[in-house]
């Protein structure tokens, strides 16, 4: 069987994106109770072979519903497919580039000479009740005829290898000195990834924090959590920036497009309200329509300061 590299690439990096930003969410695919059960059984194992190969499955069974998920070597009949041309080329190489703690290869170790996916193979492994869990959840792909159900389901396991990963205990070196090209490197990775606001939110934050301590100004730095409301909480915005009690400028963080009317919502229901001096929206500035940089020039001209900064920059 002839591995198609590209698509399988494209189907197993998109579906780990999703499961990335699942984990941020902390709202996993929905699949059914018995699957995360025997995920639990499979994740816990420490034979890394049975997960393993589970991603490297549920891919023939999503583009060949012909392939028998069972045969991961080409030798046991016209149905199987090659399970190690697919980890080694599609699999592991994705596992190590997202930092995935796991074995160099299941096909290297425990699913050596042309092993079987099934009752056969049980009796020389250490961990059956992990394998065990292993078939049922290659029953319940092989079962399956719908690829949305299967993507959802591929979804979730990489979830769990995105929870496996940040339940990893890893080492942290202290950079003692970061060049400006090494800054803007780490800055511009940060605010491309999708995160739900909370990168540029730190950055932005830490910025002023930083501001504030290496001048010793006298100022309170405020704010509250991620896509918190701001009018229940009281707050003008993400970010306020006090002294003596007295407002001096406000920081609004947004990754979503800042339009004339959330301009004009922001002057009426709070820098005009509140009295707040300077308000500052800090964007990706080429997501702003001119009709938006217009109505903030607008009320700069009429004393206002409401400006419209660029978060990279």
């Amino acid at each position: 069987m002839r591995i198609n590299v590209q698509e399988y690439q494209s189907i197993l990096e998109k579906s780990f994106s999703r499961a990335e930003a699942a984990l941020l969410k902390q709202r996993p695919s929905q699949v059914a109770r018995e699957i995360k059960d025997a995920c639990d059984v499979v994740f816990a194992s420490k034979t890394q072979a049975y997960r393993e190969v589970l991603p490297g499955c549920l891919l023939i069974r999503i583009t060949d519903m012909n392939k028998n998920i069972r045969l991961p070597y080409i030798s046991l009949g016209a149905s199987a497919f090659s399970g190690r041309s697919l980890d080694e080329k599609v699999i592991n190489p994705l596992l190590q580039a997202k930092s995935v703690p796991c074995s160099r290869g299941p096909y290297l170790s425990v699913f050596r000479r042309k092993v079987k996916f099934d009752e056969t193979t049980r009796p020389g492994l250490k961990d059956q009740l992990g394998y065990d869990a292993f078939l049922y959840m290659l029953e319940v792909v092989e079962n399956e005829v719908d690829r949305e159900v299967l993507i959802t389901i591929l979804d979730y396991i990489l979830y769990r290898f995105v929870l496996l990963r940040e339940q990893a205990r890893v080492e942290l070196i202290r950079l003692e000195r970061v060049s400006l090209s090494q800054y803007k490197f780490l800055i511009s990775g940060l605010l491309a990834r999708s995160s739900g606001g909370f990168f540029p939110f730190v950055l932005v934050l830490a910025m002023v924090e930083t501001i504030v301590q290496h001048f010793s100004m006298p100022w309170v730095i405020e704010f509250q959590g991620i896509n918190v409301a701001d009018k229940p909480s009281g707050a003008g915005g993400d970010i306020m920036v006090k002294e003596e009690g007295k407002i001096l400028l406000t920081i609004e963080v947004t990754e979503r497009s800042v339009d004339a009317s959330r301009i004009q919502a922001t002057f009426r229901h709070k820098i005009a309200a509140t009295t707040i001096p300077d308000y500052v929206f800090l964007v990706h500035l080429e997501r702003i329509g001119e009709e938006a940089k217009r109505q903030a020039e607008k009320y700069f001209t009429q004393g206002y300061d409401v400006n419209l900064v660029d978060i990279q920059e």
